[in-house]
């Protein structure tokens, strides 16, 4: 195990429910049984606030808090694309060029992709989301 992994999923900043809600999404991993729900507050087609929860692995744990810090204050529009682009940055080759996105360099990468199920369950709940 990664002990940068567990630094990242030790965040727990945006670990919450979120009462004033404006969205929702729950997935559920058939391979593994991880389960995430994000809640978001969505204002003029920005992501104000996030808010994730989850049983899941810790991998999943530590997408979901880089997702959320990035997440919030960016246009859905941003995040669509990202959510979209992400699974191809398993691929070495494949380089995040978006400044903004630089931290998931720790997590989203081809020595992880043993792991890339749990790791996109974040990105595949919040797409629901920020796809429409």
């Amino acid at each position: 195990m990664d002990l940068e992994i567990l630094n990242i999923a030790a965040n727990t900043d945006n670990n919450r429910n979120i009462k004033n809600r404006t969205h929702i999404s729950k997935l559920k991993n058939s391979l593994c049984g991880d389960e995430m729900q994000i809640e978001l507050v969505i204002k003029n087609r920005k992501i104000l606030d996030f808010g994730y929860q989850g049983k899941s692995c810790v991998y999943c744990q530590a997408s979901a808090s880089l997702l959320s810090k990035i997440s919030i204050n960016n246009q859905k529009e941003k995040i669509n694309n990202l959510c979209d682009e992400a699974e191809y940055y398993f691929d070495d080759t494949v380089k995040i060029s978006d400044k903004k996105w630089a931290s998931l360099k720790k997590l989203i990468k081809s020595k992880n992709v043993n792991k890339k199920d749990c790791i996109l369950l974040p990105f595949k709940a919040l797409k629901k989301i920020v796809s429409s």
